[in-house]
C-alpha cells in the first residue's frame, strides 16, 4: 500500500544582511528549469528568517517567512515548470506569507538568499533536484548567514498504521442468504469485504485485514481471534439481510446490545483466570473482581460509544447512495461483535430477498460505492478521534490548518473535496459557493478536516 510519509528537507545554507523590524515585502515570484534543476526566485525587499519544508502524497515544498506579506503589485504568480506542477502564495493571518510549490516529481530541495547587486535586490533562491541527484548548494561571497528556522514535521515512518479488520460473513459450508435471482450471501459479501479493503489500503496510515479472502467457513469466534491478533483498530462485519416479506430492502448498520455487552462482560470475568483473556492488552488473571470489573466496563463503555459513532457516520454515507432501511444505529447481540476492546459494527448491506437489493449487490458500481461509503466514514471518526502514535494523528494535526488551493484546468470541487479529505458542502461554506462551478485561478480556502 501507498505510505503517506511527510519527509523533512534540511536546507541550512542562507545569507543576508541585517533584518530591519517592519514586515518583510515579497515583491515578485518567478521560475527556470534545465536538464538538471528547477529554480524558484522570491523577490523580497529585505533579507529575512524562513524556514522550508517539504511534505509528501502530494509532494510539495512549502517556505514560510513570519512578518512578511506578498506584495506582488500586479504580478502574477507563474504558472508551474520542470519540477513543479503549480505555484501557490498566501498571506496567512498569522502575519505570515507562505509559498507552497506543488511537486510534478519527488525533488530534493535547497535553499539560499542572495542579497542585492548586479541591479537586482534581494532574493530568496530555492533550487530543485530530482530525488537520487544532489541538490544544488550555492553559496555568496562576503554575505553573513541569516538564521533559517526548520519547521520539525513528524517522521511517520516510527508510527504504526491504523488496522482495519473487515469480516465478510459466511462462507464454505455455510452460504447464508439465498436471493430470489441465485445469488448467495458469502459470495455478494466477500467481493464487497475485498473492495472494501482495496479501498482502505489506498488511504495514508490505514491498512486493511481480511478475516477471510476466499470462500472457506470460519466460526464467529475465530473472526474475532484472528482480529484480534492482526491487531485491529476497529471490527466491520459485512453481511447481506434477508426476510419474508420481499417488498423490504435498504442497509442497516448494528452494534452490540447494552445486554449483549454485559453478558459478554460475565464471560469473561468468569474466565479471566486465562491469560489469553485480554482487555485492551492488560491481563485479567491478576485482578481482583473490582478491578477487573471496572477495567471491563471502562473498555467496554468506549469502544460501544466508539461503534456508535462510526455507525452513524456510515448510516450517512449509505443514505447518499441508497435506501437505508434505519436512520440510526440498531443495537442487537450478535456473538460476532462480542469483542469488548475493539469498536465493531455489523452492517446489512441490503436486503438479498429484495430483487432490487440483489440486483445491487451484484452490481460493480454498488460495490465499489458501499467500499468508498465505509472508508469515508471510518476516516471521517479516525480523523475526529485520532488514536495516539498513529500515522493518521499525525496526519490530522497536520490537517488543522486551514489551506488555500488554486484552481487548474480540468479541477472539479469533489475531486477537490477528495483530495484534502474534507466535504464539498464544507467547501462552499467556506468559499461562499452557491453550486460546484469553479474556474480556473480561483483560489478556494480548504477548511481543516477536523474544526477546532
Amino acid at each position: 500500500m501507498p505510505i503517506f510519509r511527510f519527509s523533512l528537507s534540511l536546507v541550512l545554507m542562507a545569507f543576508a544582511g541585517q533584518l530591519a523590524a517592519q514586515n518583510v515585502q515579497l515583491e515578485g515570484v518567478r521560475i527556470s528549469s534545465d536538464n538538471e534543476r528547477t529554480r524558484v526566485v522570491v523577490d523580497i525587499n529585505r533579507a529575512a528568517e524562513y524556514s522550508l519544508f517539504t511534505l509528501k502524497n502530494p509532494d510539495r515544498v512549502v517556505v514560510d517567512i513570519p512578518k512578511a506579506r506578498f506584495s506582488l503589485r500586479g504580478k502574477h504568480i507563474p504558472d508551474g515548470k520542470g519540477a513543479v506542477a503549480n505555484i501557490r502564495a498566501a498571506n496567512r493571518e498569522n502575519g505570515m506569507a507562505r509559498l507552497v510549490l506543488d511537486l510534478s516529481v519527488a525533488s530534493s530541495a535547497s535553499s539560499f538568499l542572495v542579497p542585492p547587486g548586479n541591479g537586482a535586490g534581494n532574493r530568496l533562491v530555492i533550487d530543485l533536484s530530482a530525488q537520487g541527484g544532489r541538490p544544488v548548494q550555492a553559496r555568496q561571497a562576503n554575505a553573513a548567514p541569516v538564521k533559517v528556522t526548520v519547521k520539525t514535521v513528524p517522521d511517520l515512518a516510527a508510527e504504526r498504521d491504523l488496522i482495519i479488520a473487515i469480516d465478510p460473513g459466511h462462507g464454505g459450508k455455510d452460504p447464508g442468504a439465498l436471493g430470489r435471482g441465485g445469488l448467495q450471501e458469502k459470495t455478494a459479501v466477500l467481493q464487497i469485504s475485498k473492495r472494501i479493503a482495496t479501498a482502505i489500503d489506498s488511504e495514508p496510515g490505514m491498512r486493511s485485514f481480511l478475516t477471510r479472502s476466499d470462500d472457506r467457513f470460519l466460526h464467529l469466534k475465530e473472526r474475532i481471534r484472528l482480529s484480534r491478533k492482526a491487531g485491529a483498530d476497529l471490527f466491520i462485519s459485512i453481511h447481506a439481510d434477508s426476510f419474508s416479506d420481499r417488498r423490504v430492502r435498504g442497509s442497516t448498520v448494528y452494534v452490540l446490545s447494552n445486554k449483549g455487552a454485559t453478558d459478554e462482560a460475565a464471560v469473561l470475568l468468569a474466565k479471566r483466570e486465562n491469560a489469553a483473556d485480554l482487555i485492551g492488552g492488560v491481563p485479567l488473571n491478576d485482578k481482583d473482581d473490582v478491578l477487573a470489573g471496572v477495567l471491563v466496563d471502562l473498555t467496554q463503555n468506549a469502544s460501544l460509544e466508539a461503534s456508535i459513532e462510526v455507525g452513524d457516520l456510515l448510516i450517512g454515507e449509505m443514505s447518499r447512495m441508497g435506501k437505508v432501511r434505519k436512520d440510526r444505529v440498531q443495537q442487537a447481540g450478535f456473538r460476532v461483535l462480542k469483542s469488548p476492546d475493539v469498536p465493531s459494527l455489523l452492517v446489512e448491506t441490503a436486503f438479498i430477498s429484495n430483487s432490487q437489493d440483489e440486483s445491487n449487490l451484484r452490481s460493480v458500481q454498488y460495490q465499489q460505492r458501499l467500499a468508498d461509503a465505509v472508508l469515508r466514514s471510518v476516516r471521517s471518526y479516525f480523523y475526529a478521534n485520532p488514536l495516539p502514535g498513529t500515522r493518521v494523528a499525525s496526519l490530522a494535526r497536520a490537517y488543522q490548518e486551514p489551506r488555500q488551493y488554486v484552481i487548474r484546468s480540468g479541477d472539479t470541487l469533489s475531486e477537490i473535496a477528495e483530495r484534502y479529505k474534507v466535504s464539498i458542502s464544507r467547501i462552499r461554506d467556506v468559499n461562499r459557493l452557491s453550486g460546484s462551478r469553479i474556474k480556473v485561478g480561483q483560489v478556494l480556502e480548504i477548511p481543516p478536516i477536523v474544526e477546532t
